[in-house]
């Protein structure tokens, strides 16, 4: 007979102290893919005249990396799953900081451009690589509820500090930082994870399935093109001609996915109702967040007239309100359950999308966007650490990269449908107000805000019918895998 003796006390708390140094440096990976969808943003004027790049070839700095990393999202999150998921983490990171390395050392616009590719590439094996180790790092209990609020709290933060950060690199040192920084961020999250972080990958078959890649690929990548391409207009044929291609071929990919032996996206990970609310919530929390922060900077930025850093900074009470509705919400999930902060954060999101829709040319930042941005903060503090954890709450360990994958892919296809959609009703807005030019932008940043509290209000009834997860089962205390519900 042989008897299992229980760790000693120093060994113990030394994987304690292990697991949460693994969460700092998984998170700062992920706050490093989340920065760099906005980080370059704020340099695209700089940038565009010290290049002499096109109006046109402009947008592709910033398509290339959502296209890229919209449209390989599930096959990175299957790499990882197949491959080990801390020597995908290893190679993206590499992978992501050399790209980074060759962006801020371009000469020529194509240069520029295929670099961000590049880096969207990396970002897409990155993302679900991190998130899932994250997710065998904490199997359950309050502990998982803590690391998934800091690591849930990261997409916001993440993308106002790219906004913050890239205002001041660009108006105190260069924009060519804005990809320089990445390089420090990867190597340290890289030496991290390869020394606190155990490898874990999915055990049996590992073959891939190659049709399922293809038309997933391709069909993510359309939706994001089509969405960025709206700007030409809707009835255009590269906006809905794409569109529709995507649609089609993520239609054929369920049906591929539901014959295949091994599956891509198993769509057991997809089809669970309180996975799919997460899901439903992370596309429209992206097109709200992505969509809206885009505008609420240019109203700073071109009708109050502050300059890219000072706009940055005027951004950082959002992330400040944020984070800390992120630690209360995590230490509070296991009462509340995850329905009643999904459900409640989406009013505070419209709420401050509806106080944005007062802006005016004369408007001021304490008045027309400080209550906004405190309010809009609650909000997303509230939706992401719950939503982060149903997207993989009972998923198998052998599904945890492509169930990462998912609710990252959600995220930003919700962007890009934001972006372009925001970027069309401002447009038309703007043209329709005549008047005064600051006028005219103030009436297309209105609109902008009322479309966007639409998108934050359609999260609640998602919450409240779909999510019906036990308050026990959610904070682990059963140890059933199977989610219980409420009749």
């Amino acid at each position: 007979m042989t008897t299992q003796l229980a760790d000693p006390p120093q060994t113990a708390a030394a994987k304690a102290r292990g697991k949460w140094w693994a969460l700092v440096f998984l998170a700062l990976a992920q706050f490093m893919v989340v920065l760099d969808g906005t980080i370059v943003n704020l340099a695209l004027p700089r940038l565009q005249a010290e290049m002499g790049i096109s109006d046109s070839t402009r947008a592709w700095v910033v398509t290339a990396y959502a296209l890229a990393l919209g449209a390989f999202l599930l096959l990175g999150g299957r790499i990882a799953d197949f491959w080990g998921r801390k020597r995908a983490f290893i190679t993206a990171s590499t992978g992501f900081a050399l790209a980074s390395l060759a962006g801020g050392l371009a000469q020529a616009p194509w240069e520029l451009i295929s670099a961000r590719a590049l880096q969207g590439l990396f970002a897409a094996l990155l993302a679900p690589a991190a998130l899932a180790l994250l997710t065998v790092s904490f199997p359950g209990g309050k502990e998982r509820g803590t690391a998934f609020a800091v690591f849930g709290s990261i997409s916001g933060v993440g993308a106002a500090a790219g906004v913050l950060l890239g205002g001041f690199l660009t108006d105190y040192v260069s924009w060519r930082w804005c990809f320089f920084v990445n390089v420090p961020i990867a190597a340290i999250a890289l030496v991290g994870v390869w020394k606190r972080v155990q490898e874990s990958k999915a055990g049996g078959s590992t073959k891939y399935d190659w049709p399922g890649v293809a038309m997933a690929a391709f069909g993510l990548g359309s939706l994001v093109y089509g969405f960025t391409n709206a700007e030409h207009g809707w009835a255009a044929p590269e906006t809905w001609g794409f569109i529709l291609a995507g649609v089609a071929l993520m239609a054929m990919f369920v049906v591929v996915e539901r014959r295949v032996k091994h599956p891509l996206l198993p769509l057991r990970v997809a089809s669970e109702r309180n996975r799919a609310a997460a899901f439903l919530a992370s596309f429209l929390a992206g097109a709200v967040l992505i969509g809206g922060i885009l505008f609420i900077n240019f109203y700073i930025q071109i009708v109050l007239g502050f300059a890219p850093f000072i706009a940055g900074v005027a951004s950082l009470p959002m992330t400040v309100v944020l984070i800390v509705t992120a630690g209360i919400t995590a230490k509070n999930l296991p009462v509340l359950g995850p329905k009643i902060p999904t459900a409640v954060g989406p009013i505070f999101m419209a709420a401050a999308m509806l106080w944005l829709t007062q802006v005016r040319a004369d408007g001021s930042y304490l008045v027309n966007m400080l209550p906004a941005l405190i309010l809009l903060g609650i909000g997303l503090g509230l939706v992401f650490v719950p939503m982060q954890n149903l997207a993989l709450f009972g998923v198998d360990k052998d599904d945890a990269g492509v169930a990462s994958a998912l609710v990252n892919a959600s995220q930003q296809i919700g962007g890009s449908l934001g972006i372009a959609l925001f970027s069309t009703v401002a447009a038309a807005a703007t043209a329709a107000a005549g008047g005064a030019p600051m006028e005219a932008l103030s009436d297309g940043y209105s609109a902008v805000f009322w479309w966007a509290a639409g998108f934050a209000v359609l999260i609640a009834p998602i919450a409240l019918l779909l999510i019906n997860i036990s308050r026990s089962t959610f904070s682990g205390a059963t140890s059933s895998d199977t989610p219980a519900v409420h009749l």
